[in-house]
């Protein structure tokens, strides 16, 4: 299948310019002023007026999450096909063993659920225990299925967080193998001792989940796993940060040279901690960890976001029904814990950064795109509109206007954190190796199969 794109702007991290496109059997085989072909089954779309970016990489998410609620209500099919309607076109999810499983039979496991995915994927494989046998696991990991980047957890340590030792025994084998650690900061100890305290106190409602993770248990273990990496020459990638407080000990980081990078959500740039007063049905869509911040960290964050500070936007998507969510009616502790986003992150860059005027077109491209595919070895491959680069293409039209609902969403979920938010800006084709998948907002995709990524 061949497909011209005519008139568009190509936006890429570095530049901007007019160029037409041509796709051919998945890739982009030419990139210049005015491409004339004539062949069969040419498919010629007229983008003038319209941003071309490479296809959104969405380094964190959570399809198909087993919880004690059930499955997180979107699997990798319904969350694939709900990305490439916001015009993500790759995804990196997770790889989470039993104890005493080995890293390289867990991941085979989800790469059979994740066999159903419409776009291409690949994984943060997660050692949630030491063994003396993880350092050659971690190795098998990136050596033979090019897995270079390992999750590991500083809260939960019921289920699969690592105490201290264990944590920097991870971080060592996974230095010494060349990989990189990925990491949720919380202080679990602490968040435990607070949640239980609210409990015993009578305290169950959902405003009580921010008042359990403060913005200090983020901060404090931001500031341990970057000693910790340190120590171990170990490059970090802190995932979903939420806090002001955590942005001073990775600024200071950065400053000192260390290889520290840094992830944000939309939740966190657009949403606040008063989503948690009111009923349970209102707040508790909102019981995400880390939990809504205050105004004050969404302007922290937008500040990180311009300066280079915090280089990618994830959604950390993994959402769950009110009938899940209800599971903890009485018991905020038990709330199914995330939310739905996946579909919405670019548009919501676009229009409250790019059109808010906080953020450039290139830097849109760089967080969205060009910076997870360089971090997590898929670049140039994936993250640029380049001669050679997989034909994954968003045609943006900057026009359009819409408001999220959970009327008009694609995700598998009745609630949405982003409920009547206004949007100016959305993929008018998205492209995925080649095929078209979407067009103004209508499935039109076939034949259309996602690859698991072998990352260098």
């Amino acid at each position: 299948m061949a497909i011209l794109i005519k008139n568009g702007t190509v936006v890429n991290a570095d530049e901007t310019v007019k160029a037409d496109v041509l796709i051919e059997n998945g890739i982009i085989r030419q990139i210049a002023p005015d491409i004339s072909v004539d062949a069969a089954g040419l498919t010629v779309i007229d983008a003038y007026g319209k941003y071309l970016f490479p296809g959104g990489i969405d380094p964190h998410v959570h399809m198909h999450l087993p919880t004690p609620a059930g499955y997180s209500s979107d699997d990798f099919y319904s969350g694939s096909r709900a990305a490439l309607f916001g015009g993500t076109t790759t995804l990196i999810d997770f790889v989470t063993p039993h104890k005493g499983e080995k890293l390289v039979d867990a991941l085979n496991k989800r790469k059979a659920e994740a066999a159903g995915s419409l776009t291409d994927y690949s994984f943060h494989v997660s050692p949630v225990e030491w063994r003396d046998s993880i350092p050659e696991e971690v190795k098998v990991c990136l050596d033979e299925e090019g897995i270079t980047s390992f999750k590991v957890y500083m809260a939960y340590k019921d289920s699969i967080g690592l105490e201290d030792e264990a944590l920097k025994k991870v971080m060592q084998a996974v230095a010494d193998a060349g990989g990189m650690v990925t990491v949720h900061c919380e202080d679990g100890d602490r968040i435990d001792a607070l949640r239980n305290r609210f409990f015993k106190e009578g305290k169950t409602t959902p405003h009580y989940h921010p008042l359990s993770r403060p913005p200090e248990a983020e901060a404090d273990a931001v500031k341990k796993a970057i000693d910790f990496a340190a120590e171990a020459r170990c490059p970090l990638y802190i995932v979903h940060v939420s806090s002001r407080q955590s942005l001073h000990h990775i600024h200071t980081a950065q400053q000192n040279g260390q290889k520290v990078y840094a992830e944000t959500c939309p939740q966190y740039l657009l949403l606040d901690d008063s989503k948690y007063e009111g009923d349970f049905e209102q707040t508790a869509p909102f019981v995400l960890s880390p939990p809504l911040r205050k105004t004050m960290d969404n302007k922290a964050l937008w500040d990180a976001l311009e300066n280079n500070m915090v280089q990618a936007v994830g959604t950390d998507h993994c959402p769950f029904t009110m009938a899940q969510k209800r599971e903890g009616m009485n018991d905020f502790r038990k709330i199914a814990n995330g939310a739905g986003g996946v579909e919405h992150r670019m548009e919501l860059l676009y229009t409250y950064g790019v059109a808010g005027q906080k953020i450039s077109l290139n830097r849109f491209v760089q967080i969205t795109s060009a910076n997870p595919a360089k971090i997590f070895g898929i670049y140039p491959q994936k993250g640029i509109i380049a001669q050679g680069a997989d034909a994954d293409i968003v045609i943006w039209n900057p026009d359009t206007e819409k408001t999220i609902s959970t009327q008009n969403h694609h995700m598998h979920c009745d609630s949405d954190i982003f409920e009547g938010f206004k949007i100016t800006g959305s993929p008018e084709y998205v492209i995925v190796n080649g095929k078209i998948a979407v067009h103004n907002e209508k499935w039109v995709g076939k034949n259309i199969k996602g690859r698991f990524l072998f990352r260098k």
